[in-house]
C-alpha cells in the first residue's frame, strides 16, 4: 500500500516532458545559379528555385509520451533538371518542316544546356511525412524514440523507420545518445532523351524520336546514319536494380562542463547500398567522338552560354560503385559568456569510400535584448572538400574506367556561408491565432558562395504556436 502510495504521488508531481501541444510552422524560398548541371554532363545552367512550407505538430498523450507529426512539400523549378528533356526548348518532339532555317539541318529540334526546357521534369513537388513517437522515464533520465517516414518525387520514393535512445546521468550533466535509421528507397528512373529513345527504338535512328531528326558530328556535318561512323550511348544498360537502402548509427556524447560550456561529440556510420547514380546525369567521354542535334554553327560555342540552339547527344548516364560507406565525426562547444552573448562552435571530419574527404567548421554569435525576447544570432560556416575517385569535369571522363560522373557535388571545391537571424520570443504567448499562442518568430537569411561558381540565397521563418 505505501509503495503504491508513493507511486501515486510520483505520477501526480512529475513534471509533464511537455506541457501541450504545439505547432510549427516553417517556410523557407531557396535560388541558385551556377554553370556546372550534372544533368547535362558538368556544364549548364543551374538555376534553381524552390520553395518549402512545412508543418510540426507535437502532441503529449501523456506525461511522458510525445507524438510529432512532420508534414511537408518542396516545389521546386529548375533549369537543369528540366534538360533531361532538352528537345522541348522549342515545343519540338520531332521533325521540324521549316525549309526557311538555314544551316542545313532544318528537320532536327533545337536545345542547348544553356536554355531552360519546357519538359515535365522542369518542375516537381517532393512530398513528406514522418511520424516520430518518445517516451521518457519517471525520472526523465532514459528516453526512447521511433520514427517512421515516407516522401515521394518525381523520380522517386522513399521510406523509413528508426529508433534511438539516450540515457542522462551525473544530475543530467551527462547524455549519451545512440540512434539508427534505416531507408528503402526505390528509384522511379527517368533517362536523358536521346538514351531512352536509343533503346525504345532498338538502336535505329530512323525510327522512333531520331526519325526525321538530322546528327551531326563535331564539324557540324549531317551523319549518314545507316553509315559506319554513326552516334551510340556507349551503354545501352540502363537501371536493373531500383533500389537504393541506407542504414545509419548515429553514436553521441554531450557534457556539461561548467556553468558556462558544454560539449558534446558525434559519430555516424552510413552505409548505402543499391544504385547510387542518378539516371539522369548525363556524362560525356573525352575518348568518344561527340554528335550534335541543332545548329551546327553553334557547335564551337557549346560550352559556352552563348550556345542557344545546339545539344551533345550523351554517351551514358553516371555510373557509380554500387556501395558507399560514410564516416562522419564531429565536435559541437557552447559558451554563455553573459546575459548578452553566447558563443556557438561546431567542427565535421568527413570520409568516405570513394575518396571524399572534407571538413565543416561554423561559428555562431547570439545576441540577446530587451531582457531576451529577442535574438540576433550572425553565424559563418566554411566547408571544403576533396574531389571523388570517379569524378571528372564535361568531356574529361574516359570510357575505359568503370565509374564515372560529372557531377560537381562529387568535385573538389571550398565553399563559405554567410548568414543572419532574429528570433523573437514571446514567454507570455500574448498573440493569439485561435486557440493557439505565439511562442517563438523565428527567421533567418543565408548567402552561399561555392568556388565552382555555385551561389544561393536562402530565406527561411519559422512560427512556434503552443495550444493554449
Amino acid at each position: 500500500m505505501l509503495a503504491q502510495q508513493s507511486q501515486d504521488s510520483t505520477n501526480i508531481y512529475k513534471k509533464r516532458v511537455l506541457e501541450s501541444t504545439e505547432v510549427d510552422f516553417l517556410m523557407s524560398y531557396y535560388e541558385q545559379d551556377g554553370t556546372h548541371a550534372s544533368v547535362t554532363g558538368g556544364i549548364g545552367d543551374e538555376r534553381l528555385t524552390d520553395i518549402t512550407p512545412t508543418f510540426v505538430v507535437a502532441i503529449p498523450l501523456n506525461d511522458d509520451d510525445i507524438l510529432t507529426i512532420d508534414v511537408g512539400i518542396s516545389a521546386y523549378s529548375s533549369a537543369s533538371s528540366s534538360n533531361l528533356d532538352p528537345f522541348d526548348a522549342t515545343g519540338a518532339s520531332g521533325g521540324d518542316d521549316d525549309d526557311d532555317n538555314n544551316e542545313g539541318n532544318n528537320a532536327s529540334p533545337k536545345g542547348s544546356p544553356w536554355i531552360e526546357s519546357s519538359g515535365a521534369s522542369a518542375q516537381d513537388v517532393w512530398g513528406g511525412v514522418n511520424a516520430s513517437y518518445s517516451h521518457s522515464s519517471d525520472n526523465r533520465n532514459s528516453i526512447w524514440s521511433a520514427n517512421a517516414n515516407f516522401a515521394t518525387e518525381y523520380d522517386y520514393i522513399s521510406v523509413g523507420f528508426g529508433g534511438g535512445f539516450t540515457k542522462l546521468f551525473n544530475q543530467k550533466n551527462t547524455e549519451l545518445g545512440v540512434k539508427a535509421q534505416v531507408y528503402l528507397d526505390a528509384w522511379r528512373p527517368k533517362y536523358p532523351t536521346e538514351l531512352d529513345s536509343y533503346n525504345q527504338a532498338n538502336g535505329d535512328l530512323n525510327n522512333g524520336f531520331f526519325s526525321g531528326i538530322e546528327i551531326l558530328n563535331q564539324n557540324g556535318d549531317i551523319i549518314d546514319k545507316n553509315g559506319a561512323n554513326v552516334w551510340s550511348p556507349f551503354n545501352t544498360t540502363l537501371i536493373e536494380n531500383k533500389a537504393r537502402n541506407s542504414y545509419s548509427v548515429s553514436l553521441s556524447l554531450s557534457q556539461i562542463l561548467n556553468k558556462n560550456s558544454q560539449f558534446s561529440v558525434f559519430l555516424d556510420f552510413i552505409q548505402q547500398k543499391g544504385w547510387l547514380a542518378n539516371p539522369m546525369q548525363r556524362v560525356y567521354f573525352g575518348d568518344r567522338a561527340n554528335y550534335y542535334v541543332g545548329n551546327a554553327a553553334s557547335i564551337p560555342n557549346y560550352t559556352l552560354p552563348s550556345n542557344r540552339d545546339v545539344f551533345q547527344l550523351a554517351d551514358d548516364i553516371e555510373r557509380l560503385p554500387d556501395s558507399r560507406l560514410k564516416i562522419p565525426i564531429g565536435a559541437r562547444f557552447n559558451y554563455y559568456i553573459n546575459e548578452t552573448f553566447v558563443l556557438r562552435t561546431y567542427y565535421r571530419y568527413y570520409f568516405d569510400d570513394w575518396g571524399i574527404n572534407s571538413h565543416t567548421a561554423s561559428v555562431e554569435l547570439p545576441i540577446k535584448f530587451a531582457q531576451g525576447k529577442f535574438t540576433l544570432y550572425p553565424n559563418y560556416r566554411y566547408y571544403t572538400q576533396t574531389a571523388a575517385d570517379y569524378f571528372a569535369p564535361y568531356e574529361q571522363n574516359l570510357s575505359t574506367t568503370n565509374f564515372y560522373t560529372s557531377d560537381y557535388d562529387l568535385s573538389k571545391f571550398n565553399s563559405h556561408q554567410y548568414g543572419v537571424g532574429f528570433k523573437y520570443t514571446d514567454v507570455f504567448t500574448k498573440f493569439k491565432l485561435f486557440n493557439f499562442g505565439l511562442k517563438s518568430i523565428d527567421l533567418k537569411y543565408s548567402l552561399y558562395d561555392r568556388s565552382d561558381g555555385l551561389n544561393s540565397s536562402i530565406i527561411s521563418a519559422g512560427f512556434k504556436f503552443v495550444l493554449d
